[in-house]
């Protein structure tokens, strides 16, 4: 039986940030990693984090170590799930708090990719410093179950948006393709998009409607926490 008793914890923040980038021709789904400039796993890809301050709330440590590797800040940060797996860092106990984050794609287009920072299609974020493989995995896992929430697509496109570029958010997210029809039919009956009176101008076919989310009254959507219970 293992004996309890004090423990020397380091505790860090991690987050992960998923955007719509195209990549050979289609949206997928992207992440930012951060090159490690010190041991350990030196040269590796990372998640971007980093070290809680004194006295720092937990979210303003995620935002704040978010904007210095990336310059990243989303409007909407949510907390994801706590790793403290006793051998996840070589150098001593350390217990991350992850986030997870949506932005639209102006936002990330903003952000320059440089020798440490780059952005990644997600089935391509692997072999990652630490466990942030897992850290990915779980996150990607989170976001799937959450998909179906209409409320999920204004933080990627915006308040409007059509039901193809729903379409295209969910099989981006999802990882595969949907039916068109099929996909309409459903949303629409779900109640979870209203029709606008606006249509979508610019293209040379019949312009398509722009619908927004369906928010119940008093609920928050599903990015719209900035602090949460850590598991």
């Amino acid at each position: 039986m293992v004996q309890g008793g004090p423990v020397a914890v380091s505790v860090a923040v991690s987050t992960v940030i998923f955007t719509l980038l195209e990549h050979d021709g289609a949206l997928r789904l992207h992440l930012p990693l951060v090159r490690r400039t010190r041991d350990p796993f030196d040269g590796a890809w990372a998640l971007p984090g980093g070290w809680i301050g004194e006295g720092e709330d937990l979210s303003l440590a995620a935002r704040r170590t978010l904007a210095e590797t990336t310059g990243l800040r989303p409007s909407y940060v949510e907390q994801l799930y706590t790793f403290g797996r006793a051998d996840r860092s070589p150098t001593g106990r350390v217990v991350s708090v992850i986030y997870s984050a949506l932005v639209r794609s102006p936002e990330a287009a903003r952000v320059a990719e440089v020798h440490n920072v780059r952005w990644v299609p997600v089935d391509k974020a692997c072999g990652l410093a630490f466990d942030h493989d897992d850290v990915v995995a779980y996150a990607l896992f989170r976001l799937r179950a959450k998909v179906g929430y209409a409320q999920v697509a204004v933080h990627l496109l915006g308040e409007c948006f059509t039901l193809g570029q729903l379409r295209e958010v969910h099989e981006a997210v999802l990882g595969r393709e949907l039916d068109p029809a099929n996909f309409r039919r459903r949303v629409v009956a779900s109640g979870a998009v209203e029709a606008t009176d606006e249509h979508l101008t610019g293209g040379r076919h019949r312009p398509p409607r722009l619908y927004r989310a369906v928010v119940p009254e008093g609920a928050a959507g599903p990015f719209e926490t900035t602090e949460g219970p850590a598991a």
